[in-house]
């Protein structure tokens, strides 16, 4: 399900890029250094977004040709050595293509609006919104998200740390602060602690 979400956003950005690129009307006297950064740009986005759709759209495709009657190879050791590498090449090319084509949206409004009067005011705006949600995207969404996702360990270290919580529930101080030094010590995300869920309870006891 992941895989589908990313390949389908990242070619959903790569044909809004695509667009922007074929439908932009330029104006014959537009200064030559804003037009090669435009055309620059656009093309880094397509391309990072491709790169996204495609290592998403092969590996799910050889997700589906894993037997899972025989499972000659165990899944997760089929994962690590198939497809977590090109998952992280998916992943972040997709964040850096999102802030990328921010940077287009700015570019574009300049393009458009280059033979207009009031050009000055009405693409600082738009380019006024798109550094402000790239802000917020490397500040928030990507620092939260980013290494967490690209952790291989992230689901099994929950696990083994919620087992380790609730079977040190009702003991000392001393047992929280060596949970609080071990998420310190492995350089955890807070996101990567957690309670156990409904059905992992029913597969521990």
């Amino acid at each position: 399900q992941q895989l589908k979400v990313l390949a389908n956003q990242s070619a959903l950005i790569a044909g809004f890029s695509m667009v922007v690129l074929v439908e932009s009307n330029i104006a014959d006297d537009i200064n030559s250094i804003v037009l090669t950064f435009f055309g620059l740009i656009v093309a880094i986005t397509i391309a990072l977004m491709l790169v996204s759709t495609l290592n998403s759209t092969y590996i799910l495709v050889a997700i589906l040709r894993y037997d899972c009657v025989e499972r000659s190879v165990p899944f997760d050791v089929f994962w690590r050595r198939r497809c977590e590498a090109d998952w992280k090449v998916a992943l972040r090319a997709f964040s850096v293509g999102v802030p990328s084509f921010m940077i287009v949206v700015a570019l574009v409004a300049w393009v458009s609006f280059w033979n207009h009067p009031s050009r000055y005011y009405s693409a600082s705006v738009v380019t006024a919104i798109s550094i402000m949600l790239t802000i917020y995207w490397f500040s928030s969404t990507h620092r939260k998200w980013g290494d967490f996702l690209l952790m291989s360990e992230a689901r099994i270290l929950t696990r083994g740390m919620s087992f380790a919580a609730e079977s040190k529930a009702g003991g000392s101080s001393e047992g929280d602060d060596s949970s609080v030094d071990m998420r310190e010590s492995l350089q955890l995300s807070s996101l990567a602690i957690g309670e156990l869920t409904e059905s992992e309870m029913k597969l521990k006891s």
